[in-house]
């Protein structure tokens, strides 16, 4: 492993453990040319499958893809870090598990989308507003009359 301080490979393990999942492996390190410490992590490599995007192109699975659209979707809304890293376990460990050499992408969207709308509305509409792509002011009213709906059939506030 090459120190990202001074790049000579040189370093011995301090101290080894195991993730909270159990599917990764914490390792803190020290240079033996600088002397300085960081840490890295060892997971195994997952198989997971290609995506089919709607225009028939097929990309890898993006783990930080997916990440990154639903911080962006949670920015500034109390929705932690932590809860975002755990659903994206999950959301990789469920398409890892299903073995399908590929899964569209509307699947994978519509998983994030759920979840979101269970989380907070206000990101809810923000990744939808993205993955929906909404021609106009009009379709995005009705999505959110929809929502509207959705919380005076639970009994939710207006």
């Amino acid at each position: 492993m090459k120190c990202p301080y001074c790049a000579k490979i040189d370093n011995k393990v301090i101290d080894s453990r195991l993730s909270k999942d159990g599917r990764s492996i914490r390792r803190r390190r020290e240079c033996l040319g600088c002397g300085r410490r960081f840490t890295t992590y060892e997971k195994l490599e997952d198989v997971l499958p290609m995506v089919v995007k709607k225009d028939g192109r097929r990309e890898a699975f993006n783990r930080e893809k997916i990440t990154s659209g639903i911080r962006k979707a949670c920015q500034k809304r109390p929705i932690s870090v932590t809860r975002i890293e755990e659903f994206t376990d999950a959301l990789e460990f469920h398409f890892q598990e299903l073995g399908a050499r590929e899964v569209d992408s509307s699947e994978v969207g519509e998983r994030v989308i759920n979840e979101l709308r269970a989380w907070d509305e206000v990101a809810y509409v923000r990744f939808a507003s993205v993955y929906r792509q909404f021609r106009d002011i009009n379709e995005f009213m009705a999505e959110l009359k929809g929502i509207l709906k959705s919380r005076q059939e639970k009994g939710g506030e207006d």
